[in-house]
């Protein structure tokens, strides 16, 4: 007689091309049934009536900054606000820790940090820095994801921006390992430039800033890394883009058969630069907020399947260094708000109609293919189960009761979302439930991948 470890039961399941009711049955961590109604035994049962089920959310993009920096967030916290977010897979980008993830000594020491805190699964970056190209095909076998360089300044001594030649010869080693290059892609000599003009002035406004990082700076850093990436041959994602125009760009290297894949994060969907203006530090990041007339063909970009992805970029830090005293080139440029990349992509749906399996794909199907995550991103039977569990009746506010970063400090602070994050499964054990985490947490798996990443 079929037994189960669980059973999730009537759900509003979230599939690839449809949402239905269904019961889902685990066994051993892994989907294995799917069915209108299961009637079989289980260890445990979970009652998801009204809820709606999600393939776990998978975040390419977070920075916890341990070892070296954990007093700005690590493993323990970040993972677990992962998991208050429907999150069941993160990579951690390779800057911020110290020592940065440049060397396969620094990704085995990061590795063995995340085996022990996280609760969910993790992978790993590892960096494109001035001098680590010797590094690279070395990383690569110890299964990073992928490799990350600014092309701007990176205000991480640790962690320097890659000047062209750096960029052109670690492109070339890295496309020999069949991984990515992801890319901050804001031109710093542009940059620069502007800073230096607007540092004269005593009061720095929010214009003042989202001035010094304007959309040209962006559209010149993607267009320059298509070019390298045509020389060199090296499969290409972009982070955090910000702008139509560089979507664009993006799309025509699409076309014309580039390996290249594109994200954008949740802040620049839910909030604009009006919103910099009003709260000014909490709200800083680079690229900045745009105005709220690109926020909404941003918002019609994801409607028309133009982002691979979305991811959160959580970037935090300690309240010194987002001080409202300071001027808003001198505070951290990041925002802090992995737990709420699914929660606006849902309030995004539901004030756009955007249908949910749009969402699942970009927080989860799409990652996981991009990424070679085989038994990841879609609800089947064989695929990890990986599960988000979401109360469309229940309004969710942030406050520093409900936001389990390390620092109450965020953007996203007193915003009600119109949905709750009610449970998460993570390989079929629940991780979260009901603003709590079980007292018997099971740890997270680095995914090491091996394979080409897939061509989108």
């Amino acid at each position: 007689m079929i037994h189960y470890d669980t059973i999730i039961k009537n759900g509003n399941v979230v599939l690839e091309d449809s949402v239905q009711s269904l019961d889902i049955g685990i066994t051993d961590g892994t989907i294995s049934s799917l069915q209108e109604s299961i009637t079989a035994s289980a260890d445990k049962i979970y009652d998801a009536e009204g809820n709606y089920i999600f393939p776990g959310m998978i975040d390419v993009h977070v920075h916890f900054d341990e070892p070296g920096r954990e007093d700005w967030e690590g493993f323990t916290t970040g993972s677990r606000m992962l998991a208050a977010a429907g999150g069941t897979t993160f990579f951690d980008m390779p800057l911020n820790g110290i020592p940065s993830t440049t060397t396969t000594e620094a990704l085995l020491e990061k590795a063995a940090i995340g085996k022990e805190k996280s609760i969910i699964d993790f992978g790993l970056w590892g960096g494109l820095v001035p001098g680590n190209e010797s590094h690279i095909a070395d990383l690569a076998a110890h299964g990073v994801i992928g490799f990350k360089a600014f092309l701007s300044p990176t205000g991480n001594k640790e962690f320097e921006a890659a000047d062209d030649m750096t960029l052109l010869r670690g492109m070339k080693e890295i496309a020999k390992t069949g991984k990515l290059l992801a890319l901050h892609a804001e031109s710093g000599p542009i940059i620069q430039y502007l800073t230096e003009q607007t540092t004269r002035q005593k009061d720095i406004t929010a214009d003042d800033y989202a001035a010094t990082r304007p959309i040209q700076a962006e559209t010149e850093a993607v267009e320059r890394a298509i070019h390298y990436a045509e020389v060199t041959g090296c499969p290409l994602h972009f982070v955090h883009i910000s702008s139509t125009r560089a979507v664009e760009l993006i799309e025509q290297a699409k076309s014309r058969g580039m390996d290249v894949s594109v994200e954008t994060c949740a802040h620049y969907l839910l909030f604009s630069h009006g919103d910099l203006a009003k709260k000014g530090a909490v709200a800083k990041c680079a690229p900045p907020l745009r105005d709220v007339d690109e926020q909404q063909k941003l918002i019609q970009k994801v409607k028309e399947s133009q982002f691979d992805m979305i991811s959160s970029d959580h970037s935090p830090c300690p309240a010194s260094l987002k001080d409202r005293s300071l001027n808003l080139l001198e505070v951290w440029g990041g925002i802090s708000g992995g737990q709420f990349t699914l929660l606006t992509m849902i309030e995004l749906a539901l004030t756009f109609d955007i249908p949910f399996a749009k969402v699942a794909a970009l927080t989860a199907c799409r990652p996981a293919e991009r990424f070679k995550l085989t038994r990841k991103g879609k609800i089947t039977i064989g695929n990890d189960a990986d599960l988000a569990i979401v109360d469309l009746n229940q309004p969710f506010h942030v406050s520093a009761d409900t936001f389990h970063a390390k620092h109450k400090i965020s953007l996203y602070m007193n915003h009600t979302f119109p949905c709750t994050i009610a449970a998460t499964f993570s390989r079929g054990s629940l991780v979260f439930r009901n603003n709590d985490f079980p007292a018997s947490q099971s740890r997270g798996t680095w995914m090491q991948t091996e394979n080409k990443p897939s061509i989108v």
